[in-house]
């Protein structure tokens, strides 16, 4: 309880979206808002090429997507905000789904040429499954795309959420004239390539006066009346309760390039998204108003700094206070470990911190002593639950193309599959390394990162598994004779646990079949 000020005063959530949906953009604005960067990352000049202030890899310079999950903290109306900001790129997902493990509340990021894409389903998907509270907010409005009404009912029906709207558009494309507060009941004027000051905010208790017609011109004065009664009369008020419980979504329009209908969204966020929550461990609900610190590794990061070899494992705290120099219950390894130099991030800029309090999100320099999962205690031994890692279903051996390099290749790989995006497999009883990721991508980007950071060159040949499953059995006897007996097919995991390669859904299941006494896992999280 003595730490109730500080839990209210903070607000953690993860932007998530389709690829070029405006993400990155949006993120930036936030913090442009929040005073913690002065100018737009996105900005481009025919001299300078700056890029997204959390697109801090070479890699995503490069292609223009992100690829890791950035982290950033910022401060806004007194509120302290962590925001997530994440790939968007469908290779990437593992890593998105794990960091919505890691936030209390969610904003979803929908382009409104496009509508509701792939992407955009599964991450709702994966919201949905834990009630995560979502804003979403329609991008682009000042690029022709499809009709407001329209693209709300397509949200609702792909997505399978309520939708409340907090802000109206006037027109799209070049016709967009900007938005109508509902919550403020005032009109805020779009001017393309300028950002919204104040002077662009008008009042109205009323719509039906004559300075409405004299700011829109009648016929869209007349639009807007029609629509806000019709909004009006369907939604009401919004029931932040239903929000909170993942029920209904508000409902934002603007334009994040150009800094417009973003205000009136982050105003809301912090008036309604959820202060951190308590959660579910392996022994027992914790409440995050409990004294004793506790927290979890969402995600692992190499050499953030490409000067320095470093590794940072990103702490999400989820009671308690967490002290710099004190000693920590590592669980897993059962040990005290201590941290004398933890960050908070603005993308690529650290800060070291003293404390850090429960909705935080801290980078802690790891010598390796850490997985995605790991929890940290003051003592109690249990572990926080619904952490996803699936099973790969793209296999790759690794084929060294420098032999003089190997020790650089064995710490790469093992560094980056750490990570979460692959992971790393050894042939049973040989050397062959065999990398398994969800994607193609995540091979390209291991493949860039190898060479540049590590300095080892590889390339990849395909191997043709269907799918990686961990094994167990009750009877010692049964698993040892199974890896005997299928042993092209076995390998070890980076922990040194059995995993059964299938070549096709068909071999699984005869194999399963057959073999009774084994059981065969699609996720790691059987050996915690």
């Amino acid at each position: 309880m003595k730490y109730n000020n500080e839990i209210n005063k903070r607000k953690t959530f993860a932007i998530i979206s389709h690829p070029d949906a405006g993400k990155t953009t949006l993120t930036e604005k936030f913090l442009l808002f929040g005073g913690a960067i002065q100018t737009a990352g996105a900005v481009k000049s025919n001299k300078i090429k700056k890029h997204a202030t959390s697109d801090f890899m070479e890699i995503e310079r490069q292609r223009g997507i992100s690829v890791a999950t950035s982290v950033m903290s910022f401060e806004y109306k007194g509120m302290l905000i962590n925001l997530l900001d994440t790939p968007g790129h469908k290779d990437f997902a593992e890593d998105t789904y794990r960091t919505l493990t890691a936030v209390d509340s969610v904003i979803l990021v929908v382009d409104s040429v496009n509508g509701v894409e792939a992407q955009t389903r599964r991450l709702m998907e994966v919201c949905r499954m834990r009630d995560t509270p979502v804003i979403v907010f329609i991008n682009k409005m000042n690029r022709d795309g499809k009709n407001r009404f329209d693209l709300l009912e397509e949200i609702e029906k792909e997505l399978n959420i309520a939708l409340h709207p907090m802000t109206w558009p006037i027109n799209s494309g070049k016709d967009f004239k900007g938005v109508y507060n509902l919550y403020d009941k005032n009109l805020v004027l779009f001017t393309a390539n300028t950002k919204a000051a104040d002077e662009d905010t008008i009042s109205f208790d009323r719509l039906d006066v004559p300075a409405l017609d004299e700011k829109l011109g009648e016929k869209d004065a007349a639009t807007l009346r029609e629509d806000i009664e019709l909004v009006d009369g369907v939604h009401g008020e919004l029931n932040v309760e239903d929000y909170l419980a993942g029920k209904v979504a508000p409902v934002f329009f603007g334009s994040a390039i150009n800094n417009f209908g973003v205000r009136e969204m982050l105003d809301t966020f912090i008036r309604i998204a959820p202060t951190p929550r308590s959660r579910e461990t392996s022994t027992r609900h914790l409440d995050v108003e409990e004294d004793k610190f506790s927290g979890f590794i969402f995600k692992i990061h190499a050499n953030l700094d490409p000067k320095h070899r470093d590794r940072i494992a990103f702490l999400r705290v989820c009671s308690g206070k967490f002290e710099r120099n004190k000693y920590f219950h590592h669980v897993r390894l059962d040990k005290e470990v201590r941290f004398s130099n933890p960050y908070t991030f603005l993308a690529r800029d650290k800060d070291v911190i003293d404390e850090a309090f429960p909705g935080d999100v801290v980078g802690l320099f790891d010598t390796g002593n850490f997985k995605i999962g790991d929890t940290l205690t003051e003592g109690e031994d249990f572990y926080f639950t619904g952490i996803p890692s699936f099973s790969p279903e793209i296999f790759k051996e690794v084929v060294n193309k420098d032999p003089m390099k190997t020790k650089q290749l064995e710490k790469g790989l093992l560094q980056l599959t750490d990570e979460g995006v692959a992971q790393l497999f050894t042939q049973y009883g040989g050397n062959k390394k065999i990398i398994g990721c969800v994607c193609e991508l995540q091979f390209e980007v291991i493949q860039y990162r190898l060479l540049h950071e590590y300095w080892a060159s590889v390339q990849f040949n395909a191997l043709p598994f269907y799918k990686a499953c961990w094994i167990t059995s009750k009877d010692p006897k049964k698993l040892d004779e199974f890896t005997r007996f299928k042993h092209a097919n076995i390998a070890e995991d980076k922990d040194g646990y059995l995993v059964y390669l299938a070549q096709s859904e068909w071999f699984l299941n005869t194999e399963r079949t057959n073999n009774p006494d084994i059981e065969f896992h699609f996720t790691s999280e059987i050996h915690k």
